[in-house]
């Protein structure tokens, strides 16, 4: 089961990319010739107006053909104007960005429904996520919800103001064995909680046998939703390029990235432990993969839309097109030298896997 949602979210993603190229090259008057569910070979299709609609067998995405596109076409007098290779630099631009357009959009949409059904924000309290069974904190009545506000110290009377999660963490843990008083915050009301934290707790439980976090769920309505999650959507797509970039330097200075790089192998992997989580979690992986595609897809690499990008401000500046062949053949080389990464990343997460 989790290696087919693996293989509809790969398909999801590319099929975004690809309508966005689509969509664009429509409205910029250029024939698009067909547009490709899967990788061929083709099983069934259906032509409708100019654009012939395919069902193929390999479900890994999906492709767009543009008339004119390809070196090796012979574009015919009638059909040029129609023609991507006749299209002006910036129209080119336009169908070339789409698809980063169309991940960053999924992105977008994605991350707004899940503003819509309650995301993790930072906040200043000291809240109970959860209590163990047996633990200090249970046989002291204390409950999930309930806020942390100080601690007292019993023998002493020193009231600690606490401001943060790690700071009831460190308190539990160097009075642990002595008796302390936690004040806490229930519907409106300050309670006192007495308590000894251990000092040989269970295994993932603590002193207090307490989970705790500084954060608190918050719903957005859907008509705020889209704002913040633009806003997000900004921040996760500026973080990843930053990655990217640092990933890219490491690379070439012949260090070791600082981040895990993983490939398919390793995301299929990932996706396994996540779809446990539910439905948002898997939503939450899609929209970052998402992401994670549009800013790949922009680098300026030879066989990517950001390679392809620099050829097209060449042509708008220079207003010259450049050497069909040149272009052409460093595309083959950028394609093959992917590829090659590709395989050394799916070897490297092969064998940190089966460690």
């Amino acid at each position: 089961m989790s290696i087919i949602i693996f293989l509809l979210i790969l398909s999801l993603l590319v099929l975004v990319h690809e309508f966005g190229h689509f969509f664009a090259a429509k409205k910029q008057g250029i024939l698009v010739e067909e547009f490709g569910f899967g990788y061929p070979p083709r099983l069934l299709s259906i032509k409708i107006g100019e654009t012939v609609y395919s069902l193929n067998l390999i479900p890994l995405g999906g492709f767009v053909k543009v008339y004119g596109e390809e070196y090796q076409e012979k574009i015919s007098k009638k059909l040029s104007s129609r023609s991507f290779s006749h299209k002006k630099p910036w129209q080119k631009a336009l169908v070339l960005v789409a698809g980063i357009l169309g991940n960053f959009f999924l992105g977008w949409l994605l991350i707004s429904y899940l503003f819509t059904q309650g995301v993790p924000t930072p906040t200043n309290k000291i809240i109970i996520e959860q209590v163990a069974k047996n633990s200090p904190a249970a046989l002291a009545e204390i409950k999930e919800g309930d806020v942390v506000k100080s601690l007292i110290i019993s023998n002493n009377k020193t009231n600690l103001h606490l401001k943060t999660a790690e700071e009831l963490i460190k308190y539990s843990k160097k009075y642990a064995g002595q008796e302390i008083i936690l004040k806490i915050e229930r519907n409106g009301k300050i309670l006192e909680k007495k308590l000894v934290p251990r000092k040989k707790p269970p295994a993932g439980q603590g002193p207090l046998g307490l989970a705790i976090s500084s954060f608190e769920e918050k719903k957005y309505p859907w008509y705020q939703a889209p704002f913040y999650g633009l806003i997000e959507a900004l921040n996760i797509t500026k973080k990843i390029a930053v990655e990217v970039i640092k990933i890219i330097v490491q690379f070439v200075s012949f260090k070791k990235p600082a981040v895990e790089v993983t490939g398919p192998i390793g995301i299929a992997h990932y996706t396994n432990k996540i779809v446990k989580f539910g439905k948002n979690a898997v939503l939450e992986l899609i929209a970052l993969l998402s992401l994670n595609l549009a800013i790949v897809n922009l680098l300026p690499f030879p066989a990517l839309d950001g390679g392809r990008l620099v050829f097209v401000i060449y042509e708008w500046v220079t207003k010259r097109k450049v050497n069909k062949n040149f272009e052409k053949y460093l595309n083959l080389i950028g394609f093959i030298l992917l590829l090659t990464l590709a395989a050394v990343i799916s070897v490297n997460d092969i064998i940190r896997l089966t460690k």
